[in-house]
């Protein structure tokens, strides 16, 4: 009797039976909006034919280049930037504070009305850039959406506008850890500014930054709204990326189509996501 009571399992307390009971409704929301849809996708793009259809789809091969481009370009140019710009931020001056403030309204405003406003302003007939160059120079603007090249440079610094604050603050976080005193104890030895990076400022964020640049990808190939918001695929469907491909697909009533140009992009994203995960878990 002794040991059945023993092995016998202990009853909950209110407080575990009630923490179980909170965590109910996060994991149903999580298995009907995260589990069902992923599951539901793969399904629908089980069939091995629509990967033949896929690669056999010119405009997917641009699109997977265009892909590449947007990460490579973005991705780098937007960290480099943030890296310099958060040594800029941590400098005790009142107006770099104020000009801070100012510096985060791109990633704080929502991108829809932002984005779709810089598009108006592309307008090639009543854009108001167009229209200021006519005023300056008499001559009419580019058409800056109609040419692929140029559509899908002005996505790519879209990208790294709205994105860039956000890198920054976490690159001025890892800043601001960087004891003073190496900094002071450099001035007195006579160490120029690129010594001070080079010696003290890199080699204490070099870890902080891969983090962040391995998470920069990950949201750069979904980013959906810079480039779709900006160009909708246009001109010719030729500055689409992979997070927006699939909206092409749906309008042609392909849905299969659809949920294969997203199931492409996850041998991209898995094994950055198990980097970053290990890197975290250090």
């Amino acid at each position: 009797m002794s040991v059945a009571a023993s092995v016998r399992p202990k009853a909950l307390t209110s407080w575990e039976l009630w923490g179980r009971l909170m965590v109910v409704p996060y994991l149903v929301i999580f298995v009907v909006f995260v589990v069902y849809p992923v599951g539901y996708g793969l399904w629908l793009a089980r069939d091995p034919q629509n990967y033949v259809k896929l690669a056999e789809d010119p405009v997917f091969f641009r699109t997977a280049i265009n892909t590449f481009v947007f990460l490579v370009v973005g991705v780098n140019i937007k960290l480099a930037v943030a890296l310099g710009l958060a040594g800029f931020f941590v400098t005790s001056r009142w107006w770099i504070k104020v000009l801070s403030l100012l510096f985060i309204l791109p990633w704080a405003v929502p991108s829809i009305p932002t984005i779709l406003s810089v598009r108006f302003m592309l307008n090639p007939e009543w854009g108001v850039i167009n229209t200021t160059i006519f005023k300056l120079t008499g001559l009419d603007g580019p058409n800056w959406l109609n040419d692929p090249t140029l559509a899908l440079t002005l996505s790519i610094l879209m990208h790294i506008w709205k994105s860039l604050p956000f890198w920054t603050l976490i690159l001025i976080a890892g800043r601001l850890s960087i004891p003073t005193e190496q900094y002071e104890a450099a001035s007195v030895d006579g160490a120029t500014g690129w010594q001070k990076f080079r010696f003290i400022t890199w080699p204490s964020m070099k870890g902080l930054y891969f983090t962040s640049l391995l998470l920069s990808m990950i949201f750069t190939l979904g980013d959906f709204n810079s480039v779709y918001l900006l160009t909708g695929g246009s001109p010719a469907d030729l500055t689409h990326v992979l997070a927006t491909l699939g909206i092409r697909y749906l309008r042609l009533d392909q849905i299969e189509l659809a949920m294969a140009s997203i199931v492409v992009a996850l041998p991209f994203v898995l094994p950055l996501v198990y980097v970053m995960m290990k890197r975290l878990s250090k």
